[in-house]
């Protein structure tokens, strides 16, 4: 059995975040592993597979998964992505349901907490972004949520702030079993980079085109080239549905295309600690969304 140089034994598991849209789960994900393994961004379900963060807390090697937002489907892809991540929440060793604490109890949570109460699921409840409400309203929301479901250990965080991370971190690492860790102690994601590369492009698209963008788009990586003198040559092309979602995109006098790419690649020099040639081209293709072959590229079931 692998020791740590306290001479404990190793321990190594499977985190499964879960919870409504923007609860916070990529933000906990990035905070543990200490970079960026999952886009984060104000739109709703921003995650759209289950993301593997992976990291080492004393002698615990914690994979948390990063599953998207848990909400009410109303198309294809929507369907495909809630899926997701309930297949992800029977994976893991420990379950863990992120609320917003600004959301309080709301009905998407109700939902998942009434999903794992059919289940006979226990989990532990994470109330994050504490840091954005009044103390005084944290117990009886806890007290609240516990009333309704069954939870193992309930933690106020803030993923933000990392106030009390290290109190759930330890928690985890406690329980989780002991086991040779499964992954190099460097490895931060089970990602490739080209894709991590694609989804730090489409974050920016997020958070740059606001409310404009189009939240049926796509980001495919289509080269991605390591040069004699250590640097990356990336080309990605961004699949939108309509000709006025193209131009929205490239700006006037492609100057939005060019911001984009410019945060992007700054973002992935400072990840990858290598000079990044980043090369984005914006195509349209009609109901791309109802692909086969783009379902498959994330990991997602097209008839879920």
């Amino acid at each position: 059995m692998e020791e740590n140089s306290a001479n404990l034994p190793t321990r190594c598991g499977f985190v499964t975040l879960i919870g409504a849209p923007n609860a916070g789960k990529s933000t906990i994900t990035n905070d543990f592993v200490g970079s960026k393994v999952s886009i984060v961004s104000p739109k709703a379900q921003t995650t759209r597979t289950t993301i593997k963060g992976i990291g080492i807390y004393q002698n615990t090697q914690i994979i948390f998964q990063d599953t998207p937002g848990i909400f009410k489907p109303k198309r294809r892809l929507d369907r495909s992505m809630v899926a997701s991540a309930w297949g992800g929440a029977k994976d893991g060793d420990i379950l863990v349901l992120v609320v917003d604490v600004k959301r309080g109890f709301d009905a998407e949570t109700r939902a998942i907490i009434d999903e794992l109460n059919k289940q006979q699921v226990k989990a532990v409840l994470v109330l994050n972004k504490i840091d954005m409400v009044a103390k005084n309203k944290l117990l009886p929301l806890a007290a609240e949520l516990n009333e309704y479901g069954n939870f193992a250990e309930t933690f106020m965080v803030s993923a933000t702030t990392g106030e009390n991370m290290d109190v759930f971190y330890q928690y985890l690492a406690d329980n989780l079993p002991v086991s040779p860790w499964y992954y190099p102690e460097e490895q931060m994601s089970d990602m490739p980079l080209k894709l991590l590369a694609a989804e730090v492009v489409r974050e920016k698209l997020f958070l740059m085109l606001q409310q404009e963008i189009p939240y049926a788009l796509t980001v495919e990586p289509e080269l991605w080239e390591r040069r004699d003198d250590g640097s990356v040559k990336a080309e990605m092309t961004i699949y939108v549905e309509r000709e006025g979602q193209k131009k929205i995109i490239i700006g006037q006098g492609g100057q939005m295309i060019k911001k984009i790419g410019e945060k992007a690649r700054k973002e992935l020099e400072d990840l990858l600690e290598c000079r990044e040639h980043l090369f984005l081209f914006v195509k349209v293709r009609e109901n791309w969304v109802e692909d086969p072959a783009r379902y498959s590229d994330w990991g997602l079931k097209y008839n879920a």
